[in-house]
């Protein structure tokens, strides 16, 4: 009997183990990812038997659904705000943004077991784990990356609105966007870790790395990524066992012909985070490489980076107050970057040899890499990027009212803002768009602004009372900044949130507006030698009439002030404004 009893309860012990046992690792083939029910099932049983474990739901994505958000604490303390009174750290970490790289959500699945089982939680740093971000792409499951080795069944792309959410979080189209923002907002980690699938050429590595690029990142920060962490994530990973190279190889042609470093736009999650004063990494495992090997070199990647954050936390809850408060001060700001390509470092890099031979489908030349002809050498690394628009900011921002999306998105990621009390004309700066381009297909569900040309102009405008004074001496002025200055890259407006100002609204009759156009000449000699001199500067205009009219109904007072003028205000002096 008791033999019998000894066997019972040993069996009971090993189903209780395989159960823990993620769907990745319970596979023969450990060619499978979980779904997106196995996710959160897996995650509620670990839960309620885990103390240090909590789950909380957040939002909703555009399929219906919550973000469950997976957070560990050595301490069992879940309030964000106590945590920072503790003086924790925070780490987030983003999985499944796009479903077919699902590394990340089977890594994570496993480090959050083992961290717990193993009693090897941080002591000063809080876990954040984000189990799938983007849950309407995981239940499009099935096979739609050709060029990527397992796993057997996976997510797509896109979400329920065909976004590619990982291009969606400054102008956030999505419901996922949103509840992503309510979490960095409320947990404020000083650390965010994105994890992802590479595309590009062939090479030797596992794993390769994106980090937040280094010369527009705040200075202090950007001293401590590119001479302590980073290196020490180089370093961990190929302890590990997993030999790491920065994401790029092939991105810009074959990888002999250099790696350039990715400027991640606040359009991505990294450089989204950037904008909070927030460290960001984004893991790229090689697409070729065996999944179950993809799933361990991302498991080791978030190990080390766990270890640094325990071991730095001291001087991570430090950085992220001195840089807070540098960027209060901060005067002048990056809007857009280019490569500065008179700037070269050279890197190692352990490639396959690129060779050419004739297609099967064209019978034309084709590219491919032969694994039986491995190399090592040195090539370029272009990681050096000059800004090509900058922007200082001024005392405050005016926002009206009536543009509602920029003030819910100011209020979800934590701008302090007052509102007019009154109707109330001010003296200052108003930005009319001289010039910009426009792309002739969407991008993402929308024709993005690009080369914005401005003319600055002194004036007074009537603002009414509950319109909104952003201003700008705060820690999250970046994003204040790179979103309300027309030329960012990934500002409002070039995200079309302004664009009915485009638009002309009020026009003339010809027949009509001839003789008040006549008059007009006739009384003021100025305006006639104006007209003149244009006309002699431009046949085109001297030989249309219909243009000349408009030359001077756009001259005239009936003209609308507003045409082509961007809506919010630029206060550039210390204005004691009465507000509610």
């Amino acid at each position: 009997m008791k033999k019998k009893l000894s066997l019972l309860l040993c069996l009971i012990c090993c189903m209780q183990a395989y159960a823990q046992l993620t769907p990745f690792e319970q596979s023969r083939d450990k060619n499978y990812t979980a779904t997106y029910a196995e996710v959160v099932a897996y995650y509620k049983a670990l839960s309620k038997t885990q103390p240090q474990m909590r789950l909380f739901n957040y939002g909703s994505t555009d399929i219906g659904k919550p973000l469950t958000l997976v957070v560990l604490s050595k301490d069992k303390v879940f309030d964000p705000a106590l945590i920072k009174k503790q003086n924790k750290r925070v780490l987030l970490i983003n999985n499944g943004i796009h479903p077919g790289e699902p590394e990340g959500i089977d890594a994570s699945m496993m480090l959050v077991r083992d961290l717990l089982k193993k009693r090897e939680l941080p002591k000063d740093v809080v876990l954040c784990f984000i189990a799938l971000y983007n849950i309407d792409g995981s239940l499009n499951r099935g096979v739609s990356r050709p060029n990527q080795n397992g796993p057997r069944a996976y997510g797509f792309r896109g979400n329920y609105r065909n976004l590619d959410l990982n291009r969606d979080f400054i102008k956030a189209d999505s419901k996922n966007a949103l509840a992503f923002a309510q979490i960095l907002n409320t947990w404020q980690p000083e650390v965010l870790l994105d994890n992802h699938t590479s595309d590009g050429a062939d090479y030797q590595y596992i794993m390769t790395l994106i980090e937040t690029q280094k010369d527009k990142q705040n200075p202090t920060l950007a001293a401590y990524t590119d001479n302590t962490l980073t290196p020490d994530l180089y370093k961990g990973m190929k302890k590990s066992g997993y030999e790491m190279i920065p994401y790029g190889a092939g991105e810009q042609g074959l990888p002999d012909s250099g790696i350039v470093s990715f400027m991640e736009t606040p359009r991505f999650s990294t450089g989204f985070a950037a904008q909070h004063n927030i460290i960001s990494y984004m893991t790229e495992t090689h697409m070729l490489k065996p999944f179950d090997k993809r799933v361990w070199a991302t498991y080791a990647f978030m190990r080390n980076l766990i270890g640094i954050c325990q071991r730095d936390a001291k001087l991570l809850g430090n950085m992220k107050k001195q840089v807070d408060a540098e960027v209060s001060r901060q005067k002048t700001f990056g809007l857009k970057w280019d490569l500065d390509e008179s700037k070269v470092d050279t890197i190692t890099f352990k490639g396959y040899a690129a060779e050419y031979k004739t297609s099967d489908v064209s019978g034309l030349k084709r590219l491919y890499y032969d694994r039986s002809k491995p190399y090592t050498k040195t090539v370029k690394f272009y990681n050096t990027y000059k800004a090509t628009a900058t922007a200082d900011k001024p005392v405050a921002y005016i926002i009206p009212q009536a543009w509602g999306k920029v003030i819910d998105l100011f209020k979800l990621n934590k701008v302090a803002m007052s509102r007019l009390a009154h109707d109330t004309t001010l003296s200052l700066q108003m930005y009319y768009i001289g010039d910009y381009k426009t792309g002739t297909r969407p991008y993402e569900g929308h024709y993005v602004h690009t080369d914005v040309k401005l003319n600055a102009v002194d004036t007074k405008v009537r603002f009414y009372e509950g319109d909104y004074i952003v201003y700008v001496n705060q820690p999250i002025n970046r994003y204040i900044v790179e979103t309300l200055e027309p030329q960012g890259v990934d500002s409002f407006f070039a995200w079309n949130f302004f664009d009915s100002i485009l638009g002309q609204k009020e026009y003339f009759s010809d027949y009509v507006f001839e003789d008040v156009a006549a008059a007009m000449l006739k009384n003021n000699p100025a305006l006639q030698k104006q007209l003149d001199d244009a006309k002699a500067a431009d046949p085109k205009l001297a030989g249309n009439g219909r243009a000349q009219l408009n030359w001077v109904y756009r001259n005239s007072p009936y003209f609308e002030k507003t045409y082509l003028r961007y809506p919010v205000g630029r206060l550039l002096t210390n204005t004691k404004l009465d507000l509610q």
